[in-house]
């Protein structure tokens, strides 16, 4: 590279995007497909029905504990494609970079995505870079799309849930809502608090397999686990009733969620599935998840009930019963 720093001209078309090309995004994910660079990857693709799932990355900062923006972008897409039931194969990147980013930085970022790519199984084979003034960006962000095969048979939607079903929660909340905002605001804790970002389409699959006829699955991301259990509580028409001592959650992210005033079921996770399940697979899927990588801190946190369409209900450690509503505004921006 001529220069360790975004140029304008790095978005120009002409040699210098070659160059940034070449010696920095190809040089990093190694694909054959992208080596081409055709407009379009030619792929093999088993099968008739795909998932396809599309988002974009905008976190600050773009390096956290646990993580980077490169990771969150692999990870989200993939665990995107995975609720569906599907296997992930294929990921686009699109990159909007400022004037002035590091060139170092980009490939941290780039080397974090390759080897959270490698570690899901999934091949990053085409994608696009476009530079905007300093100024008019915030260092980088990223857009992904994914695409996944979806075997025969696999049908699962938040519409299917039944009264009796167990809900299940692959691992600990809130790990990097709190990560993201106490990096961002330079809060310290007695103990590290990481981000959670991780590929849990192992997991998903492993579940499947040992739970066929489990209803959804859903990664409580923005709002945490009380969107989440709002959005399937309205989409079956069901009540979902949670054991709030059940929930795992660290004691130092609870500590900093209550010191912050934050309800740790609206934090957002990165690395975390919920699953419904039937009643009589629950246990089978349980170990399943905790077999699976990312899921030893697996439990059962509740079961869709009859009562309230719509409604989720938490009780407490005390006993008490409340409503636990989806959250309201935005708690924590530009978290992903």
């Amino acid at each position: 590279m001529r220069s360790d720093r975004i140029l304008l001209a790095h978005g120009s078309g002409g040699t210098m995007m070659r160059e940034l090309i070449d010696d920095v995004f190809v040089a990093e994910f190694h694909e054959d497909a992208l080596k081409r660079l055709d407009d379009a990857a030619s792929l093999p693709f088993p099968g008739n029905r795909i998932a396809l799932s599309t988002d974009t990355y905008v976190v600050h900062p773009l390096f956290f504990p646990g993580g980077d923006i490169g990771r969150l972008a692999v990870c989200g897409t993939v665990n995107d494609i995975a609720t569906s039931g599907a296997t992930p194969l294929y990921l686009s990147v699109g990159f909007v970079l400022e004037e002035g980013f590091a060139i170092e930085d980009l490939r941290r970022i780039l080397a974090s995505m390759r080897d959270a790519a490698s570690e899901a199984g999934v091949h990053i084979v085409t994608g696009d870079t476009k530079v905007v003034e300093k100024g008019h960006g915030d260092g980088c962000f990223i857009n992904t799309a994914g695409v996944g095969i979806l075997a025969e048979g696999v049908d699962l939607s938040g519409s299917y849930c039944r009264p009796g079903d167990k809900v299940l929660l692959s691992g600990s909340l809130g790990d990097h809502g709190i990560a993201i905002i106490s990096t961002r605001e330079g809060l310290s804790f007695s103990t590290d608090i990481e981000s959670d970002a991780a590929p849990l389409n192992a997991l998903v699959a492993a579940t499947l397999a040992a739970a066929p006829g489990t209803r959804c699955f859903r990664d409580p991301t923005r709002g945490g686990l009380a969107s989440t259990l709002n959005e399937l509580a309205t989409a079956s028409g069901a009540q979902i009733s949670i054991d709030e001592t059940l929930v795992p959650v660290k004691p130092q992210v609870r500590g900093a969620s209550e010191m912050l005033g934050y309800d740790v079921f609206q934090v957002a996770n990165e690395g975390k599935m919920v699953a419904v399940v039937p009643a009589d697979q629950a246990e089978a899927a349980l170990e399943a998840m905790r077999s699976a990588p990312y899921g030893t801190d697996a439990a059962i946190v509740g079961e869709v009930t009859e009562g309230h369409a719509g409604r989720v209900y938490v009780k407490t450690a005390f006993g008490a019963t409340r409503i636990m509503d989806m959250l309201v505004g935005e708690q924590l921006p530009r978290i992903c």
